[in-house]
C-alpha cells in the first residue's frame, strides 16, 4: 500500500496559501528568502516547515523584505529556483529589487496575497488593489509576468506556472492572490511531479570563453549558468552590454532593452492564460479574477437560469493583459462588466482595448469585503 501511496497523486484538505507551497515543492523549488506579514506568512510557514526536509532545499527568514528578496535574487544567481511571499507594504519594499531582478533577468517567483490599502490599511481583509502595482511598481521600462488564481486547486497550478515562466523566460513573475483564496480551504489533488511540465533554464552549450550573459538568441532568453560554474557573469543594476558591462552606447542600451521586451512579446500566445466560460453566445459579458471570478462565476450561471446570455472571462494571466481574448468578448456583447475589490485597476485596461463595440461597466468594492455573486447578478440583469 505505502508503495502505491507514493505512485499516486493525493488528495488534500487545504488552504491557497498551503496548496502554493505544494506547487512550489513540485516545481523544485530549493530555495525561500521571507519574511511574516498577514495575510501571507502561511506561506512562509510551510515553506519552513516543508523545503528543509527536500534534499537541497534552504529556507531562511530574512530580516526585512527587502533582504528577502535580495536573497532570493542571490540563490537565482546561483541556480536555485527560488520563491518569496509578502502582502502590500512588504511588496511596496520590494520594488526596487524587482527593477534589479528584471535588469539582470533573474527567474524568480514572488507571491503576493493582497490585502486592503494603501500603507497598513485592512491587514486581514480581502483586496486587488496591487494589480498595477505589479505591473509598474518598479521604475523605467520593464517587461514583467504577473499571474492570478481564481481557487485553491488554481494556486497549486498557477505556482507551477510561475516557476515555468520565470526559468523558461529568465524573469522574475508575479503571482498575485488575494485574502479570500489564500485563506480558503478546500479538497484539491496534488499531482505527482513526473505528472507535470516542470521546466528549467537553459544552460549554455558554448565553452565558457564564448559565453555571453545577455546575448542575443532567437527566443530573446540567454542560456544562463549557475555562479561558480566556470562561465563568467557579470552582474550589474546598469543598462549593459550583451557581456553584462554597464554601458550608455544608445545602440547597445536599445539592443538590451528591446530583447527584454521582446523575449515576452513574441510569447503571448504562451503566457496569456484565460478560461471563458459561456461566451460564445454571450451578449452580457464578465471580466474577472481571483475570489471575485468565483462570484462571478456562479452569478453567470444564475443569469443563464433567468434566460439571460452571460459568460465569463476568467483571468489567470493579468499582465501581459489578455488583450486578444478580452477584445473578442467586447466584440461579442453589448455590455461587459468588470467587478474587482478596488477602485478600478483591470477595467482600464479593459476599457484601453475596447474597439467601441461595447459598453464596460466596473463593480468596485474597497471596504474589505467581497463582491457577491448578488452584486454581479444585479449588474448583468441591467445589462
Amino acid at each position: 500500500m505505502s508503495a502505491k501511496r507514493k505512485t499516486a497523486a493525493r488528495e488534500i484538505f487545504a488552504l491557497g496559501a498551503e496548496a502554493v507551497v505544494e506547487g512550489a515543492l513540485l516545481a523544485g523549488c530549493s530555495f525561500y528568502g521571507g519574511y511574516p506579514i498577514t495575510p501571507s506568512s502561511e506561506i512562509m510557514e510551510g515553506m519552513a516547515e516543508r523545503l528543509p526536509r527536500t534534499e537541497d532545499g534552504v529556507f531562511i527568514q530574512m530580516e526585512d523584505e527587502i533582504a528577502s528578496l535580495g536573497a532570493c535574487i542571490g540563490a537565482s544567481l546561483a541556480g536555485r529556483k527560488v520563491m518569496t511571499a509578502t502582502s502590500g507594504p512588504g511588496f511596496s519594499l520590494m520594488q526596487e529589487l524587482i527593477g534589479y531582478a528584471c535588469m539582470i533577468e533573474a527567474p524568480l517567483v514572488l507571491v503576493n496575497v493582497m490585502r486592503g490599502g494603501p500603507s497598513t490599511g485592512l491587514p486581514t481583509s480581502p483586496a486587488q488593489g496591487d494589480v498595477q502595482q505589479a505591473r509598474w511598481g518598479t521604475h523605467g521600462d520593464h517587461s514583467i509576468i504577473v499571474l492570478s488564481a481564481t481557487d485553491v486547486q488554481d494556486c497549486l497550478h498557477m505556482t507551477v506556472k510561475a516557476f515555468n515562466f520565470a526559468e523558461k523566460y529568465r524573469t522574475p513573475v508575479i503571482l498575485l492572490l488575494d485574502e479570500v483564496t489564500a485563506h480558503t480551504r478546500e479538497k484539491i489533488t496534488v499531482p505527482l511531479a513526473q505528472d507535470l511540465e516542470i521546466l528549467y533554464r537553459l544552460q549554455p552549450s558554448m565553452p565558457p570563453e564564448w559565453y555571453k550573459p545577455f546575448e542575443e538568441t532567437v527566443r530573446g532568453v540567454p542560456p544562463m549558468p549557475p555562479l561558480g560554474s566556470g562561465y563568467r557573469f557579470h552582474v550589474t543594476g546598469l543598462t549593459h552590454d550583451d557581456h553584462g558591462y554597464p554601458t550608455q552606447k544608445p545602440d547597445e542600451v536599445v539592443a538590451a532593452i528591446s530583447r527584454q521586451f521582446r523575449k515576452i512579446d513574441q510569447f503571448f500566445f504562451d503566457i496569456q492564460i484565460t478560461d471563458e466560460f459561456l461566451t460564445g453566445d454571450a451578449e452580457v459579458g464578465v471580466v474577472a479574477y481571483g475570489s471575485v471570478a468565483r462570484s462571478a462565476h456562479l452569478a453567470v450561471e444564475q443569469a443563464r437560469e433567468r434566460g439571460i446570455k452571460a459568460g465569463l472571462i476568467d483571468l489567470k494571466t493579468l499582465f501581459p493583459f489578455p488583450r486578444a481574448a478580452v477584445e473578442g468578448l467586447l466584440r461579442r456583447c453589448r455590455t461587459v462588466i468588470v467587478p474587482e475589490m478596488n477602485m478600478g485597476q483591470i477595467s482600464r485596461e479593459v476599457k484601453r482595448v475596447n474597439p467601441g463595440t461595447s459598453t464596460v461597466w466596473t463593480i468596485n468594492r474597497v471596504d474589505g469585503h467581497i463582491i457577491t455573486p448578488k452584486q454581479i447578478l444585479e449588474s448583468i440583469r441591467k445589462g
